[in-house]
């Protein structure tokens, strides 16, 4: 079997479930930028749903969401040969959804100011964000492949959670300190 990366393609999304979830639907196919448009496809599918969820369905979706995505983040990933494929987007997907729900109720603005923090914590990884990132990470094999697992598949949301969870603190204390 080769181990050399494989390039994800609509063709290799549609071949099986967990790579339509792990790459956010296409989002995660976007040549440049997959985070972001990962990202925005959240905040559009947010904003189409939202009116229909109550806080239990929230908790739901994004709980479900998780154990799904990290069933999906494990074979995609692996499917791939890459421990965290910047085509999978799921990461991103749950974990913004995680931060406007709890932000929630906030106008356009609010939203924006949290896609932007949001974004600078999963792309520059700061502190906390690089210490996840790194956690669940395997190194290669003898062969050079890496060994991808389910440790790795948490790690690849994992990552993103933190990166939420920096994201809903600095808003808090940008709601503490202004009112």
């Amino acid at each position: 079997m080769s181990t050399a990366p494989v390039r994800p393609t609509m063709a290799f999304m549609w071949r099986h479930p967990a790579r339509w979830i792990a790459l956010g639907f296409g989002s995660g196919l976007a040549p440049k930028a997959p985070g972001t448009v990962g990202t925005l496809w959240a905040w559009a599918a947010f904003a189409l749903i939202a009116p229909w969820m109550s806080d239990v369905a929230w908790a739901l979706l994004i709980g479900g969401g998780t154990l799904v995505g990290w069933w999906a983040c494990t074979v995609t990933a692996r499917d791939l040969h890459t421990p965290d494929p910047s085509a999978v987007v799921w990461d991103e997907i749950v974990a913004f959804w995680l931060i406007l729900w709890l932000i929630a109720p906030t106008g356009f603005v609010g939203q924006a100011v949290a896609f932007g923090l949001f974004r600078f914590f999963d792309a520059a990884k700061p502190g906390p964000v690089g210490w996840a990132d790194r956690l669940f990470k395997p190194g290669r094999g003898a062969d050079g492949s890496y060994r991808i697992g389910w440790a790795q598949g948490f790690g690849i949301l994992f990552d993103d959670f933190v990166a939420a969870g920096c994201t809903l603190v600095v808003i808090a204390l940008y709601r503490v300190l202004m009112g």
